[in-house]
């Protein structure tokens, strides 16, 4: 069994590495340290196991971060997560956490996961929208359009625009049947 792994030595690299993106993406993702720390260690135990050849780090980078959305996605659909409550909202269970994001992190965080992911995956990560297409598994266009809607809506809470009210940008249950 352990001639079908990795090196821990690649392994290490690996991590060293690409860690923090994965982790990042992955609390972008899941709105919660334990999760994000969850998908971090799935993603590394499938690199471990998995056997594709990678041409480049930047192909190994790629390969981690469409992992760590899938990770994060079956995460979100699993029986145990819709049954749980997180560790943050539970009273006194955790120490709080500091109040470090800026507030355009906080509008960012706030935006549906789609658009969030997009944003983070564009302007953190620095992908283009045939990358993330690629990533996410949709098509540029629909990339594009999730950066144009997110934009929008940052906009909007940012500036209170007068010009545009509250009802053009849509409610999140809009956004989700218009999906």
């Amino acid at each position: 069994m352990q001639n079908d792994m990795r090196s821990d030595a690649f392994l290490s690299d690996a991590m060293e590495q690409y860690g923090d993106a994965v982790y990042r993406l992955a609390l972008c993702r899941m709105d919660s340290r334990a999760d994000a720390e969850d998908v971090f260690q799935d993603v590394f135990l499938r690199l471990l196991r998995d056997k594709t050849e990678f041409r480049d780090g930047e192909h190994l980078k790629a390969w981690l971060l469409r992992v760590t959305v899938n990770c994060c996605n079956d995460l979100r659909r699993s029986a145990w997560f819709k049954r749980t409550a997180p560790l943050e909202a539970a009273p006194d269970a955790a120490a709080p956490m500091p109040e470090t994001n800026s507030e355009l992190w906080q509008a960012v965080h706030a935006l549906p996961d789609d658009l969030r992911t997009a944003v983070w995956l564009h302007y953190v990560e620095g992908y283009g929208t045939d990358e993330i297409a690629s990533l996410v598994g949709c098509r540029p266009a629909t990339v594009r359009t999730r950066l144009h809607r997110a934009r929008k809506r940052l906009k909007f809470e940012l500036e209170g625009s007068d010009d545009e009210q509250p009802e053009q940008l849509g409610t999140d249950e809009e956004y989700q049947s218009a999906r």
